[in-house]
């Protein structure tokens, strides 16, 4: 019998670590002080629509740029809010990584995030070789020069976006995240789901666990019948501490805001 799954999608952020770590935390206070330095708001007003943003439209980025007219280079967005973070509070995890190199499909990290923050948060876990590819934010949004539309999950026009770019089949498709938005999205899209966590069952979503490590107990048919002498594209890319994003798909314009 073969494994339902022949892809992962894992969200990166408060997934492949827990949130106990402070990273959630410190990256709010960013967004607030971006707000009040760069934009002059008040430290309430700041803090309140950085919440409101993020529930409408998946970031305080988008919001700004999209809803409120606020011509704000990405680049320079993510060097603050990132780029003031304390990376070394996330630890390696070799029990991760042990887990992530057992599993024998296609791996790729489906995040929201930039692909810098991303890299650095990959390497701090000792992960950074686990994967096929990454997908983050300037996969999603590769025109941000010709429109003011930002594209992140929850949106499924995200998921539809990287659901091309990998070339994954979503009902073989395993979608791990922690946001419940992001899950119903993808569930939406036909993709298997796994809410990240929670433990017991979730209406959102096909599973629930409350840390990535709880994988083998409960979803243990992503290990049916692994691959025999089969490479995988990791092996077929012969990598070594590099991380993969294929350029097939990157050209894909977003969808214009509406």
């Amino acid at each position: 019998m073969d494994s339902p799954f022949n892809c992962l999608l894992f969200d990166l952020d408060d997934t492949l670590y827990p949130s106990s770590t402070g990273i959630a935390q410190g990256i709010k206070k960013n967004i607030d002080d971006f707000l009040i330095e760069k934009c002059g708001m008040s430290a309430t007003k700041a803090s309140n629509l950085r919440v409101e943003l993020f529930k409408t439209y998946g970031s305080t980025l988008a919001g700004l740029r999209q809803a409120l007219g606020y011509d704000i280079d990405a680049d320079d967005y993510h060097g603050f809010v990132h780029g003031r973070l304390s990376y070394d509070v996330i630890k390696p995890d070799p029990q991760l990584r042990s887990l992530l190199r057992s599993i024998t499909q296609r791996k790729i990290i489906f995040t929201n995030s930039d692909r810098v923050h991303a890299v650095k948060v990959m390497k701090r876990l000792g992960i950074e070789d686990c994967f096929d590819q990454i997908i983050c934010f300037q996969t999603l949004n590769p025109n941000l020069s010709e429109s003011k539309c930002v594209v992140l999950k929850p949106s499924t026009d995200a998921i539809k976006i990287a659901l091309h770019v990998a070339r994954v089949d979503p009902p073989r498709t395993l979608f791990l995240d922690d946001n419940v938005q992001n899950i119903s999205a993808g569930k939406t899209l036909g993709l298997w789901t796994c809410l990240v966590g929670k433990s017991g069952e979730a209406k959102e979503a096909d599973y629930a666990i409350e840390e990535v490590k709880n994988l083998g107990d409960v979803i243990p048919e992503i290990w049916v019948n692994k691959q025999d002498g089969g490479e995988s594209e990791l092996d077929q890319f012969n990598i070594s501490g590099d991380l993969i994003e294929k350029d097939v798909g990157l050209a894909l314009t977003a969808p214009l805001c509406t």
